[in-house]
């Protein structure tokens, strides 16, 4: 059964916001939202994705956050809850969403495509990976995430 729920489970900066909207319109994706999801592990522990999605499933939980709805899958409910989602622009590594999220384990730096967020708990939501969304992926635009030890 789809939950709606009427708390946010994580944080979206201002700045994440806008970016979803702008891809959102720039896309002509009415209806869609931002699914965040978690991604293999690997080396790096946990992982985060992005999609636009207009899929919404029965076990899916979703909430709107500054007028973006977000959905959130089983699995990575508990992953996901309190953490913050940001969009930065690095001059040097490029523009790209950063999640950094208490509830990950914490073993080394994870990035996206040359993206490289430093810091130890967050990911780079690189959109794609295996989820049947309909509309391209709005992640940091690399292809898969990889550690940098």
């Amino acid at each position: 059964m789809l939950q709606e729920i009427e708390t946010q489970l994580f944080t979206l900066t201002p700045a994440a916001t806008q970016a979803v909207k702008d891809i959102l319109i720039q896309r002509k994706l009415d209806g869609y939202a931002l699914r965040v999801y978690v991604t293999s592990g690997g080396c790096c522990s946990v992982n985060f994705g992005m999609a636009l999605d207009n899929n919404i499933r029965d076990v899916d939980t979703t909430f709107e956050s500054n007028g973006v709805k977000v959905v959130v899958d089983e699995v990575s409910i508990d992953y996901l809850r309190n953490a913050t989602v940001d969009f930065v622009n690095d001059p040097q590594r490029g523009a790209g969403f950063a999640v950094d999220s208490p509830n990950a384990k914490k073993e080394g730096g994870c990035g996206c495509g040359g993206h490289g967020h430093d810091s130890e708990a967050s990911s780079c939501g690189c959109g794609g990976h295996g989820h049947d969304s309909e509309a391209s992926s709005c992640g940091c635009g690399g292809g898969s995430c990889g550690c940098h030890n």
